[in-house]
């Protein structure tokens, strides 16, 4: 098999969060965005009886990285599905709790390296951006049929871009004289429109609006939603659950998820704790960890990742 073109973000950290609930024992972890199948493949080799359940909604991503997994044999299993439904195929692989939850959000390497899928602002591709190709709206499909205020909002809300209007304005006056088709011509519109003294600080004009568009494209938000409770729902006591994040958004979502479970429910007073209102995690990093200076040095997609990681102590409720 061809070199994997991609370098796992994190990597020596996440097998070292993961190490403890796995060593040395017959464990089970989910990658819930198996993409090339890096991570699973180091969590694999680090530890003989691992098996592990990769999930991607990307057929594309299932075949690669299957591929790059064969080589473990019966303790890989492969299945094509988003993340959210990690609790159903954990059930039909005939498990009930497993050791470990892995996500690593956002959009793959396969995905950001195939130029055709449009995902990426500094290559003129068709509009797509959809994960599972061939399956729903694509991004020139929201360009070329949203309102102003749904165009506006997305951008402002998934984007967090301030000239979210502005942008709206222009796309609606450029649809009318020929439908988007081609990222090129929407980067373009883009330089035109965001101010260049925003350019200086805010970076390339395009990054905010491509995220929102492929945010919305693929029900991200919605996806993570339903999927972070689901994914610590799974967690055996003992269990880690480790994630990667790239836009505040999902490190938000993440973080309000995580601490919930952290929190006693005995309420304030009480001299001990009440059975059955403990945390049910307890975390695992202070905030969320960055990449450091060489990490993004030997791997320029680590630069905006936040990790954070819990363990489970108490049943769930």
């Amino acid at each position: 098999m061809d070199q994997p073109r991609h370098v796992p973000v994190l990597l020596d950290r996440v097998l070292e969060l993961f190490a403890p609930a796995l060593s040395g024992k017959p464990a089970v972890v989910v990658d819930t965005t198996l993409g090339m199948g890096g991570h699973s493949d180091a969590l694999l080799s680090a530890h003989p009886e691992l098996t592990l359940i990769g999930l991607d909604r990307d057929p594309q991503a299932i075949e690669m990285a299957g591929k790059r997994l064969a080589r473990h044999g019966d303790r890989v299993h492969l299945v094509n599905v988003t993340y959210d439904h990690i609790d159903e195929a954990v059930e039909e692989l005939g498990y009930s709790r497993v050791d470990g939850v892995l996500m690593d959000l956002g959009v793959s390497s396969l995905q950001l390296d195939e130029e055709e899928r449009g995902f990426a602002y500094s290559k003129d591709a068709p509009l797509d951006m959809r994960m599972s190709k061939g399956t729903g709206m694509t991004a020139a499909d929201v360009l070329n049929t949203y309102g102003h205020g749904d165009l506006a909002r997305i951008l402002s809300t998934y984007g967090e871009e301030r000239f979210a209007g502005k942008i709206a304005s222009a796309v609606l006056r450029e649809r009318e004289k020929e439908p988007f088709t081609n990222s090129g011509r929407l980067v373009e519109l883009l330089y035109a429109v965001v101010p260049a003294a925003s350019r200086r600080t805010g970076g390339h004009p395009a990054k905010r609006t491509f995220q929102a568009l492929r945010i919305e494209v693929n029900g991200e938000l919605e996806s993570l939603r339903l999927a972070l409770p689901a994914a610590l729902g799974v967690l055996r006591v003992g269990g880690r659950i480790v994630v990667e994040s790239y836009q505040s958004l999902e490190d938000r979502m993440v973080k309000q998820a995580i601490a919930e479970l952290a929190k006693s429910k005995t309420p304030p007073g009480l001299p001990v704790e009440l059975p059955g209102h403990g945390p049910e995690v307890k975390l695992l990093t202070r905030g969320a960890e960055l990449a450091n200076e060489k990490e993004i040095e030997d791997n320029p997609r680590a630069a905006p990742v936040r990790l954070r990681a819990a363990e489970r102590i108490g049943e769930p409720r």
